[in-house]
């Protein structure tokens, strides 16, 4: 296990999740602290969210508005780069087509670190584990290795000047806690956290207990990650890609 506090941030960040708010609830304070550091960082989000809500009012222009939402949340942590890949909400898969385009974002972006929503089922918090969240780290788990790569891949993309790229690290969020492997000490984030997850008002039916409860989450995982009293804490699994342990090509 290893926290962290006070490393070097990454330079470039790409964050994929399966809805707009996901990223939110998973990452956005470590996300605040790399921007203020100087990060990069860019989102990409697989589905259109139509399938979210729960007022009636909002259903003709759901998709629409969530994507403002998400963009409104993004700016908050410092991020303005923001791309939807447009699937439909509650029926997103792993295909070619869509690890193709995760592809595709990869060689744009180019990053230190990929992060994405894990594919893994978390049976202690079953809400972590929407199909569509499982289908967004099957397909990011695709791409980051071998297919962003290996420039056989998706020829197209390396014919229009996409080259082939060896992702670094990859870090998942929202997966089996006994997976999470790294905890980033987010104390002092965690108002732009708690504002970001609001800004998606289409979302939050109650809105005082779902800031009562991601307080108590980021406490919690504090708490795992043995630091002090009062600190607050994001979790991840993360998994080294090509880092000076891996054998390239294997």
């Amino acid at each position: 296990m290893t926290t962290e506090q006070a490393a070097a941030p990454p330079e470039r960040v790409l964050v994929f999740a399966a809805h707009p708010d996901d990223i939110d609830f998973g990452a956005s304070a470590t996300i605040a602290g790399w921007t203020a550091r100087g990060a990069s960082v860019s989102y990409c989000i697989m589905t259109d969210g139509d399938a979210g809500g729960f007022s009636a009012e909002d259903r003709p222009g759901i998709a629409g508005l969530r994507r403002e939402e998400q963009r409104a949340a993004a700016k908050i942590v410092g991020v303005s780069n923001v791309t939807f890949l447009g699937e439909p909400d509650g029926y997103l898969e792993a295909t070619d087509a869509v690890v193709r385009e995760v592809v595709r974002r990869m060689r744009e972006v180019r990053p230190d670190i990929v992060v994405s929503m894990h594919p893994e089922r978390a049976w202690d918090r079953i809400q972590k584990s929407h199909p569509d969240h499982l289908a967004c780290g099957e397909a990011v788990t695709r791409a980051v290795y071998p297919a962003v790569e290996n420039p056989f891949a998706y020829p197209e993309l390396e014919a229009a000047g996409l080259a082939s790229f060896r992702v670094p690290w990859l870090w998942f969020y929202g997966g089996p806690a006994h997976l999470e492997n790294r905890y980033v000490d987010v104390t002092g984030s965690e108002d732009l956290k708690i504002a970001a997850i609001t800004a998606h008002r289409s979302q939050h039916p109650d809105v005082d207990r779902m800031q009562e409860r991601v307080r108590a989450i980021l406490q919690e995982n504090a708490r795992r990650a043995r630091l002090p009293e009062g600190r607050s804490a994001e979790a991840f699994h993360v998994v080294g890609i090509n880092t000076d342990e891996t054998i390239a090509g294997f």
